[in-house]
C-alpha cells in the first residue's frame, strides 16, 4: 500500500484538508494519507473546520502532528504546501510542492477557494495513481 504525506508548516489547515479529501476519495486498500507540519500548531484552524464541515468532512477531532523523518520514511510521496526548506528531504522519496495560500485568518470565501483547489489537486493525484475508491 502506498502512503502519501501532506505537509505544511502548522498542520492546521492545508495539509489537514488534503489528507481529509484523500481519505474520503482514495481506496484505503491502495493508499493512505497522513498530514503533518514542521511547526505544528495547537489545533486545526476554526475557519478550516467550518469550511470542511460544509462539504461533509469533520476535522474537529484532528490534532496537528510534527513532520519527522520517521513519519516520512515509510511514505511513497511527500506533498509539501508552503513549508519550503523546512520540509525534510528524503533520498528516493518523490516530493511535489503545491503552492497554496495559508488559510489561517482569511475570510471564509478565501478559505473555500483554497479548500476547493486542494480538493481538485487531491482528486487529480488519486486519479493519476489509480487510487480512486470504487463507486458504490
Amino acid at each position: 500500500m502506498d502512503r502519501v504525506i501532506f505537509a505544511c508548516v502548522h498542520n492546521a489547515g492545508r495539509s489537514q484538508m488534503a489528507a481529509a479529501f484523500f481519505s474520503a476519495l482514495a481506496d484505503p486498500r491502495r493508499a493512505e494519507a497522513l498530514s503533518a507540519g514542521t511547526q505544528p500548531g495547537e489545533r486545526v484552524h476554526l475557519e478550516v473546520i467550518e469550511v470542511m464541515r460544509e462539504v461533509g468532512l469533520d476535522l474537529t477531532s484532528n490534532r496537528p502532528q510534527r513532520l519527522t523523518n520517521e513519519l516520512v520514511g515509510g511514505a511513497s510521496l511527500l506533498i509539501t504546501m508552503g513549508c519550503g526548506d523546512e520540509c525534510p528531504h528524503v533520498p528516493g522519496l518523490v516530493r511535489d510542492d503545491w503552492p497554496l495560500a495559508d488559510p489561517k485568518g482569511l475570510p471564509l470565501p478565501e478559505v473555500r477557494r483554497i479548500r476547493d483547489a486542494i480538493r481538485t489537486r487531491v482528486a487529480a493525484l488519486i486519479d493519476s495513481h489509480n487510487w480512486r475508491r470504487a463507486s458504490s
